[in-house]
């Protein structure tokens, strides 16, 4: 009866034949099984698809592909399960299927993304599908498909059901946890990639190997936990996690990016056929907006984005949770359109007090969005007690930045504007007083 320690893939680990490199110096084995998924055309998309987007008109190293990072993240999969398999619990609930779908999972777990994804995701308009959802129809049916179901005796709704977040069973419930969790293969990989590529340190001081060392099971056994002695490697991944988004993906001018391209989507969004702009690469998604945007306010957006030079928008006020938080409250996690609305009002009153006309769209709003980010909470077992506490119980690092909304220490309310007008959206008087009228006119 095969082990969990002679999956192939597994083995790969160490035979070291048949690898591909990936930054930095590390190499994934590719068997034939695995090497047939990632040259499917499905899979081979996500080569240009960058992982981060707009971030790399800040950090302009930033370039690194969706393509990698999936490798990345089966890479760790493997040393998950590698670990793992060493864990009595854990070879009892688990059997090599299992762990089979689970590597095929972490390998397709960003298979649904297009291109500029999360942003575009975060205003929940509708018609706007769940990525997790659009990957289905890749993985449903077509090369990827026949693959799962030939070479890997896997039927594709098992990893559509994994991926979903709604697995059955226990066996299903720990692997999802490893797949999407507090200490998960995917945030073990981008916040290093992240880091790595923006050329900044901040995702990559932490153990990757002491906490891999110190995986184990939650007491239930339907998660993941994790022993003292990878404790502090895991204080360290959430101080890593805060910072990356403090710095990196809510940096005041990535989010000026972000609120550039929220508009002209949304200025934009109910001419286009977005199941088919979804399956394209970035640039053709870029060529087919600006197309669509033609001789519109959207095309002023996207072309301070995408065009010869960049013109993104300047940053006029920030609201955070522990200054001026009265104001950071009425915006933050407001439905989309209301933001809209509140930031055509604020135009509306600049205009009045300069006497002429300031475009909607030349002032924007960018806030928290109403889908939170997953709090960090795990367990942490202590051997020579035979006991579990959580982690934010016995770690003050944890308590302050996972039990307190994470969201709100890393993410603030900001107002943008047109470079071109933002000093005479200044003289038009106290913004916080334009910015009460717009309010209260939005209602």
């Amino acid at each position: 009866m095969e082990a969990i320690g002679d999956i192939q893939e597994i083995q790969g680990l160490d035979a070291r034949q048949n690898l591909i490199r990936i930054p930095h110096e590390l190499d994934v084995p590719l068997t034939p099984r695995i090497q047939h998924i990632i040259d499917t055309v499905e899979f081979r998309r996500l080569s240009r698809i960058s992982q981060l987007g707009l971030v790399s008109l800040v950090y302009p190293a930033a370039h690194h592909t969706r393509f990698e990072h999936a490798l990345g993240v089966f890479r760790m999969a493997l040393l998950y399960a590698k670990r793992l398999a060493h864990d009595a619990r854990f070879a009892a609930v688990v059997t090599p299927h299992d762990v089979e779908v689970f590597l095929v999972a972490a390998l397709l777990h960003d298979l649904g993304h297009w291109p500029f994804c999360h942003p575009l995701e975060d205003i929940q308009l509708s018609g706007v599908p769940d990525h997790e959802m659009f990957a289905n129809s890749f993985l449903l049916e077509g090369e990827i498909a026949d693959t799962l179901r030939e070479e890997w005796d896997i039927q594709p709704r098992e990893v559509v059901s994994l991926l979903s977040g709604k697995p059955r069973g226990a066996s299903m419930r720990l692997l999802q946890s490893m797949l999407s969790g507090p200490i998960d293969v995917d945030k073990m990989d981008y916040l290093y990639r992240d880091s790595l590529h923006a050329g900044v340190p901040y995702g990559q001081h932490f153990d990757q190997q002491r906490l891999i060392g110190s995986l184990c099971l939650n007491e239930a056994g339907d998660g993941l936990a994790i022993t003292d002695k990878g404790r502090t490697a895991a204080e360290m991944m959430v101080f890593a996690r805060y910072v990356m988004f403090s710095e990196v993906y809510w940096h005041h001018a990535v989010r000026a990016a972000t609120a550039m391209l929220q508009r002209a989507f949304y200025l934009l969004y109910s001419e286009l056929d977005l199941d088919s702009l979804f399956r394209l690469n970035e640039q053709q998604m870029v060529d087919q907006l600006q197309i669509a945007a033609a001789a519109k306010p959207a095309a002023q957006l996207l072309h301070g984005l995408f065009g010869p030079s960049r013109a993104l928008y300047k940053r006029l006020a920030q609201y955070s949770f522990f200054q001026q938080n009265q104001v950071y409250q009425q915006l933050a996690r407001r439905p989309y359109p209301w933001l809209v609305a509140c930031g055509d009002a604020l135009a509306q009153a600049v205009s009045r007090r300069l006497g002429r006309r300031i475009a909607p769209h030349e002032i924007l709003f960018d806030a928290p969005p109403v889908q939170l980010e997953i709090e960090f909470q795990i367990d942490v077992y202590f051997p020579k007690e035979d006991c579990y506490r959580p982690l934010g119980n016995v770690s003050p690092v944890v308590q302050t930045l996972a039990q307190k909304q994470f969201d709100d220490y890393v993410k603030r309310v900001r107002i943008f504007a047109h470079p071109d007008v933002v000093e005479d959206v200044r003289r038009a008087g106290k913004l916080s007083e334009l910015l009460a009228e717009a309010i209260e006119r939005t209602g």
